[in-house]
């Protein structure tokens, strides 16, 4: 497992830190000896793609050096209802402790993949790719990110540094002159692709003339998607977004456009069912 800019060792810390306080696991210390020891398998009560399955695996590790951990999956594998995930054997404390943080990053994670698999399926054999967005929980953007990439899904830009997208306030202030607009993004010559949002067809001529280098089509019908197509003809890449979600991808996807992008992958994505169950005493 790799994502870039997370550090797993803060996120299990700043994790425990918050479920365990100051005083631990108050429960688990006054009802379990300190000794004691159990196995557990941890299990998915719906058909998911797996994602943060070792970040799971750390929180248990953290607690108990010693725990015996065998993952039976990994990260972007697709599992029926019924799979075995984890199996884990080590300090009862320690794995009580350590359950529900588990538990929590692998249910969110696997929640995005699990989105990001529906959507990538539902527009398979269309040429159009699905594309995450900056809508994440702030702090959670490295790894809902990844999440989106193990269900199929493409990420967008990562930060506002790392991709030039012109959206409509931006040509608001600008006196809602786009040619001026994308002048200006151009000139700043970042070395970056100059991406600008339209919602009408009228303002594809002048931000094409400006040299832009890829269009948003906002909230255009499958009907006005299909006339952008046309009228750009492949000159820069296209990306359709606004009214996206399982219903309706497929017939956007089928319009010709190149990416297809949803906040719903991220923002939309329930938490899957996923389990740890004690399996016997040691």
């Amino acid at each position: 497992m790799k994502i870039d800019n997370f550090d797993l060792d803060d996120f299990v810390t700043r994790a425990l830190e918050e479920d365990l306080g100051t005083g631990g696991d108050v429960t688990g210390n006054s009802t379990i000896d300190a000794d004691a020891r159990f196995a557990a398998v941890m299990d998915t009560r719906e058909a998911i793609s797996v994602a943060g399955i070792e970040i799971a695996a750390a929180f248990f590790r953290r607690l108990d050096p010693d725990v015996e951990i065998d993952l039976l999956v990994k990260d972007g594998d697709r599992v029926p209802a019924g799979t075995d995930l984890m199996r884990l054997k080590g300090n009862a404390r320690a794995m009580l402790a350590a359950e529900r943080p588990a538990l929590n990053t692998l249910q969110i994670l696997s929640g995005i993949a699990t989105m990001a698999t529906k959507f990538a399926d539902a527009v398979e054999g269309t040429g159009a790719t699905m594309l995450d967005t900056r809508k994440t929980i702030p702090g959670m953007r490295a790894v809902s990110k990844y999440a989106s990439r193990m269900g199929g899904a493409s990420n967008h830009r990562m930060r506002l540094d790392d991709g030039l997208l012109i959206k409509d306030n931006h040509i608001a202030v600008n006196g809602s002159d786009i040619a001026r607009t994308v002048a200006r993004a151009k000139a700043a010559d970042h070395g970056l692709e100059v991406q600008v949002e339209v919602d009408r067809i009228d303002q594809i001529g002048p931000a094409l003339a400006a040299g832009a280098d890829r269009l948003l089509l906002d909230n255009m019908p499958p009907s006005v998607l299909r006339e952008a197509v046309a009228l750009v003809a492949g000159r820069v890449p296209l990306e359709a977004s606004g009214g996206v979600n399982l219903d309706t991808v497929r017939a956007i996807a089928e319009t010709g456009v190149d990416y297809i992008s949803t906040s719903k992958i991220t923002h939309g994505a329930p938490a899957v069912d996923i389990g740890l169950d004690y399996a016997m005493a040691e």
